[in-house]
């Protein structure tokens, strides 16, 4: 089942980037629940198999786009995420205290926390897109405009996923011009 999961993860994953097309140090955020994953509800039955499955899985597609990844906690630890701590000081983002475990924070947030090099929590981020894993809901932690991305599968295992990536918010009305391509044939006088 594990490799299942990562086989699926990394497909999904590589959807996520053709779609919003990052770039090296933007922020993704991961929800995930590990519970789900495996058919349960919610909460119920924490894998940290699972949990290292999705976090290696996350972490190594990342690196390889020159991502920073934060991952979402369980609403016990008020849904805060772990970063690297050189992450959280570059991008000001406000710390809290607490160290995710299975049953307050969940499997992959504790793994991500020692997995991560000199990993803390911090209350909030605002990322350029993210990957839900089991409805775990990490929409207050992305930058508005919201897109969704559909992608190749709609289940890791058999927990629900989304996706989706951000936008800068469109302003000007109705002669504002949004694409590169289109400014440069008006420039022209075509």
């Amino acid at each position: 089942m594990l490799s299942g999961v990562s086989h699926t993860l990394r497909g999904l994953l590589d959807d996520l980037q053709a779609a919003a097309n990052l770039r090296p140090g933007q922020m993704v955020v991961v929800g995930a629940s590990s519970s789900e994953v495996q058919g349960q509800r919610i909460g119920t039955a924490t894998s940290l198999a699972v949990g290292e499955a999705i976090v290696d899985t996350v972490l190594a597609w990342a690196t390889e786009l020159g991502l920073t990844v934060a991952f979402q906690c369980c609403e016990h630890l008020n849904r805060a995420l772990v970063v690297s701590r050189s992450t959280a000081v570059a991008r000001n983002l406000e710390e809290v205290s607490a160290v995710p475990v299975p049953g307050a924070g969940g499997a992959v947030a504790a793994t991500a926390y020692f997995r991560l090099e000199d990993a803390c929590l911090v209350r909030a981020v605002q990322a350029d897109a993210g990957i839900d894993i089991g409805d775990t809901f990490i929409g207050m932690h992305l930058k508005p405009v919201v897109v969704p991305v559909r992608g190749r599968t709609r289940e890791l295992g058999a927990a629900h996923v989304t996706m989706a990536r951000t936008r800068p918010p469109l302003i000007g009305g109705a002669r504002a011009v949004y694409d590169v391509e289109t400014a440069r044939q008006r420039l022209q006088g075509v």
